[in-house]
């Protein structure tokens, strides 16, 4: 063999042997990142699958869009048990006054499926999470001006009483952005939101969820079970335990096994409730009434020098 020829045959050798080394090296160095790559993405499609799990769920708790009723899932129930998430969320309005709770209103013979918060007319009103307008309309004997939210966590929220609607339906609206101002419109005593939390049919009480006192929210989750949750169904089961004079019944079980009393006791009066218009005074109030003055003040924790305002709501 010729000189030249051998060494052309030792060059081409070692030029395998380091090609095959080098390639060997990039591979080996590849190894790591691969496994990291796929640890990344089992991650991400997990989370991929969860989110579309949950979103299926939702979507599978309402039948219908209706932009007309406010409520139209009578017919339906909601699920067993539901995870529903807080997180991502506003509070509706920054005050911190509830003046009335969740529950059976013995006064009125009827359950307040939500919140009363004090604003005063023109105070701005928030979505809670975000979401998407369903409803947007007038009621004069109830709700008055109102906007109901669809949100992706399954809730629907209406914000009652409004003086003005600052959204549409089927508008998307984001967690914090105003929606309405507060007001005193349709069957109200006193400028006010009516704030109720809703799964489907079920009113929830919003204070197992939203914390105003604190501004916040009570946890991160809120899993609605039913039969367990405090939901306005269960008050009303709760309130056929009292017969039509408002005597408690010693019914256990079912509202419909009523035990007979003999003498029933005497029921205290129930307060009556005055809307203060322009022009009016304690005195002539308590004139117009024909109630006592002092009766009037101590009702209401007022003096005589105390100034009413149009709209004020006074007991007697």
């Amino acid at each position: 063999m010729r000189l030249s020829s051998l060494y052309t045959l030792i060059s081409i050798l070692f030029l395998s042997a380091s090609t095959s080394l080098s390639a060997q090296d990039l591979l080996a160095k590849q190894a790591p990142i691969d496994r990291k790559m796929k640890s990344v993405d089992s991650v991400t499609l997990h989370r991929l699958i969860q989110k579309e799990e949950t979103f299926d769920a939702i979507v599978n708790l309402y039948s219908s869009w209706d932009n007309q009723k406010a409520h139209p899932y009578a017919a339906e129930k909601a699920p067993e048990t539901f995870k529903i998430d807080l997180r991502g969320f506003c509070m509706p309005t920054p005050s911190r006054n509830v003046t009335s709770g969740f529950g059976y209103r013995p006064a009125f013979r009827r359950v307040h499926k939500g919140l009363d918060i004090k604003v005063y007319t023109g105070d701005t009103i928030v979505s809670a999470w975000d979401g998407k307008v369903r409803v947007c309309r007038y009621d004069a004997k109830g709700y008055g001006y109102f906007v109901i939210v669809r949100h992706p966590n399954g809730l629907e929220t209406v914000y009652g009483h409004l003086s003005k609607q600052l959204v549409k339906v089927n508008q998307t609206v984001k967690a914090g952005e105003p929606i309405g101002l507060g007001g005193n419109t349709g069957a109200s005593y006193g400028s006010h939101l009516h704030f109720e939390t809703r799964l489907v049919n079920e009113a929830i009480d919003p204070a197992e969820m939203f914390d105003f006192a604190n501004q916040d929210v009570i946890d991160d989750y809120y899993v609605f079970k039913r039969g367990k949750t405090r939901t306005a169904d269960h008050l009303i089961v709760a309130s056929n335990r009292y017969n039509t004079r408002g005597t408690q019944t010693n019914e256990t079980t079912e509202p419909a096994t009523v035990e007979k009393t003999k003498a029933p006791a005497k029921q205290p009066k129930t307060s009556k409730f005055y809307k203060v218009k322009s022009g009016d005074s304690l005195y002539s109030i308590s004139k117009k009434l024909h109630v006592n003055m002092n009766h009037l003040l101590s009702s209401n924790r007022l003096s005589k020098k105390s100034n009413l305002r149009p709209g004020q709501i006074l007991k007697y």
